[in-house]
Parts: structure tokens; C-alpha cells; sequence
């Protein structure tokens, strides 16, 4: 059980102050609403973008990480589809001075063309890098191609092309600035060995005085039920073939979610799991292979991705995947089978509740999702599933209608 204070400044700010007594550690954690999701189809990789643009100096910290070096802190910060998260670690001493870096480039960040040219050419160096030069880099455009056409998840966090950024105006950046980094559009959380009204005392000091930013008005369309299995086969600079099979699965919040996020353990959660034991060590036809949720607000993906073993036909291997996954549709999992799943899980959440910043990221995420006394309920949800429940989802899930396979082969 995480305990913690919530508070709701005049602005909108939601604040949040975890106290934890073991550690000599403050983490603080700003999560802004916005991510790729929000971005045009024409400026794509703009919430990414941001995410280096924070720390180029606002009105009063020229340099962002200069003081909290000195401070004795280090920060960072990550973009998804949904939201951005900036944090830092700092002794609990020099908690204040965290706070003033964070405010003040929430009130008065510096966009100026030097700073955002400099940016630039350090995003679109990291498409290059990790989408254009990197084996199997460009799973993800491919992936979101294949299985979004209306919704914005249909582009990859980093961005659909890099011309979006290079071809940016500073006006349209400043202005998505305007529109989403302001206070009634974000969580700030406070953990660690602070006293929780002196920390909600500096909260207000730092950020109560600055301005409600607009309301945020989504009108994101609802992607239609997929009607038929999408294909693509991608000829690459690729060492070996490998394979993508996705699959649409529930929102975050919806009952249906966690059924899918447990069937993914199932699959492919440690030596034991299903595909590895039985694709990797029994019949040798993977060389590795995993499954992940990628736990979107609106409907996500579930993925199963992995590279056969050499001297394998991809469509043999792929072939076995979906033979695992009809066994799921059509014999339910075995309740021990179940519970081995549903402890680790537990057992991972209360290793990650070691961490104070984990803990200061985790109630952002779910004040963000709808509130932060979820974290402390979802273990139960988890742990209410039955074998009935997975077998149901998995039914509903593993439709050729519902998935998309991606094969890389490597350029003859």
C-alpha cells in the first residue's frame, strides 16, 4: 500500500506527496498529458521533440541540468503515445531545487531558433539512428501502419517521417507549447523523506502562480474493428528474419485489459512461459521470443515478436505461434498455471515499490489515468482473475480478424 496526499491547486495543478521515511531521497515527477496521440498528422513527433526542447533553459534556468548537478541530483524524462514524464533524484534537502527547474519551464520555456535548431537536428539524428539505420528499426511505423488507419496511434512515438520536425515552424512549436505543458494538463508528484505539508507548502510556492493553460479537447476517432488479417512482408538490411504478430486489445481502463496483460505473461513472462518453453527450449524453432501489452488509453496492441532459429522458415515458426495460441482459445489455463502468473506479478509490483522514483512515476501515471488510489487496487484485480477470464479474453483476442503479422527477411 502506497499512502500519499493529494492536492489540487488553483491552476489545476494536481499534486501528490508520497512520504518515505527510508530513504535520505527526494524524487519528483511531472507527467504532462500530452503525447503523440495529440500531435497533427501533418507534425508528427512533437511531443517527442518536446521532450528534448525541456531542457534547452527557460526564463530564469538557463541551463536545466547546471543546478541540479550541483545539487546533487540527475534527471530524465520519456515520451509515449499518451503522455510525457520529466523526473528527478535529488537528496531531500535540495527537493526545492527541482521544483524551481521544473516551474519555471513549465511557465516560461525558452524556445528560441537556436534552441530549437539544436533540437531538431538531435531528433531527427535519432530517427536516423534508431528507425533508418537499425535493423528492424522501423517496426513500430510498420506495426502502427498496419494496425491503426483513423486513429493517431497509426504513427510511432518518434515520429511518422523526420521532415515533420525539420519542416516545423517555430510558431507551430511554440504554440503546441502553449497548449499542453501548462498546469491543469499535468501531475506533479513528490516521494520520499519530505514532510507532506511542507512539500504541498513549496508546491504551491513554485507553481501556484502560474496560469491556467486551455482546456484540452480531444476529438480522437475511434479506429473501426479491423475486418481482415493485415500483412507485409519487409525485404531489409536485417541479420535474420524475425516476426511481429499483433493483435488490438482493450484500453488501459477497461475490465477486458487485464485478462490481455496476463495472457501476455503467460506467453512469454520467464523461462517457463509457454513460448519460450515450448518454441524456444522444446522445439527449437525461435532463437528468443516475448509478448508485451503496450497499455494505451485508447484501444493498444498486444505484440508477440522473435527471430526463428537459424535454418527455420518464418512461416513454420509463425505457424507455431498461432498453434499456442489456438491451444489458449480452446483448452483455459490451469489455475496453477494461473497463480504462478498472478504472484510473480504481485511479487514485481512490490519489487518496484522499493524505489521511491518508481513510486513517484507510478502515481503520476495513475492520477493520469483516472486516480492514484487505483495503484493500490489493481493488485487485487489482478489477483480476481480466473481461468475463465483468460480463456474468454484469449477467444476474443487471438482473431486473425483482430491481428497483423510483420515478417522481416533479410535483402538477398
Amino acid at each position: 500500500m502506497v499512502h500519499f496526499t493529494r492536492y489540487i491547486l488553483k491552476n489545476g495543478l494536481r499534486v501528490l506527496v508520497h512520504e518515505d521515511r527510508n530513504t535520505p531521497l527526494a524524487a519528483v515527477n511531472v507527467l504532462y498529458q500530452v503525447g503523440s496521440r495529440d500531435e497533427s498528422p501533418e507534425r508528427t513527433g512533437f511531443a517527442h521533440l518536446f521532450e528534448h526542447l525541456m531542457f534547452s533553459g527557460s526564463r530564469n534556468a538557463p541551463d536545466f541540468d547546471d543546478p541540479l548537478q550541483r545539487a546533487g541530483g540527475e534527471n530524465n524524462a520519456y515520451t509515449t503515445n499518451d503522455y510525457t514524464t520529466f523526473y528527478e533524484i535529488l537528496p531531500v534537502e535540495n527537493l526545492e531545487t527541482a521544483l524551481w527547474l521544473e516551474s519555471d519551464r513549465m511557465l516560461a520555456l525558452k524556445i528560441t531558433k537556436k534552441s530549437l535548431n539544436v533540437q531538431r537536428r538531435v531528433v531527427v539524428e535519432e530517427f536516423k539512428e534508431t528507425c533508418l539505420n537499425e535493423p528492424y528499426g522501423d517496426a513500430w511505423h510498420h506495426l502502427s501502419e498496419l494496425m491503426y488507419h483513423q486513429h493517431p496511434y497509426r504513427w510511432p512515438v518518434i515520429g511518422l517521417v523526420p521532415e515533420h520536425v525539420e519542416d516545423a515552424t517555430i510558431e507551430e512549436v511554440r504554440a503546441f507549447y502553449q497548449t499542453w505543458y501548462t498546469p491543469n494538463n499535468a501531475v506533479l508528484c513528490i516521494a520520499g523523506n519530505v514532510d507532506t505539508d511542507e512539500a504541498l507548502k513549496l508546491a504551491d510556492k513554485w507553481f501556484g502562480d502560474i496560469p491556467k493553460g486551455p482546456d484540452a479537447h480531444r476529438r480522437l476517432p475511434a479506429e473501426p474493428p479491423q475486418a481482415e488479417l493485415q500483412r507485409r512482408v519487409v525485404h531489409a538490411k536485417v541479420p535474420v528474419p524475425a516476426i511481429y504478430l499483433a493483435f488490438r486489445t482493450p484500453p488501459r481502463l477497461d475490465k477486458e485489459f487485464y485478462p490481455v496483460d496476463l495472457l501476455s505473461d503467460v506467453l512469454a513472462q520467464g523461462q517457463s512461459s509457454r513460448l519460450y518453453h515450448r518454441l524456444v527450449k522444446e522445439q527449437q524453432l525461435f532463437s528468443g521470443i516475448d509478448a508485451y501489452v503496450t497499455a494505451n488509453l485508447d484501444p493498444g496492441l498486444l505484440i508477440i515478436e522473435g527471430k526463428p532459429a537459424d535454418g527455420t522458415d518464418p512461416e513454420v515458426a509463425l505457424a507455431a505461434i498461432w498453434k499456442e495460441l489456438e491451444d489458449l482459445k480452446t483448452t483455459p489455463i490451469d489455475a496453477r498455471e494461473l497463480a504462478k502468473i498472478q504472484h510473480r506479478f504481485e511479487s514485481t509490483v512490490v519489487f518496484s515499490e522499493t524505489s521511491i522514483l518508481n513510486k513517484a512515476q507510478n502515481l503520476a501515471f495513475y492520477e493520469m489515468l483516472d486516480r492514484a488510489e487505483l495503484m493500490n487496487e489493481e493488485v487485487d484485480l489482478y489477483q480476481s482473475l480466473t481461468p475463465h477470464d483468460l480463456h474468454h479474453a484469449a477467444q476474443q483476442l487471438f482473431r486473425e480478424k483482430n491481428a497483423a503479422v510483420l515478417v522481416y527477411l533479410p535483402q538477398a
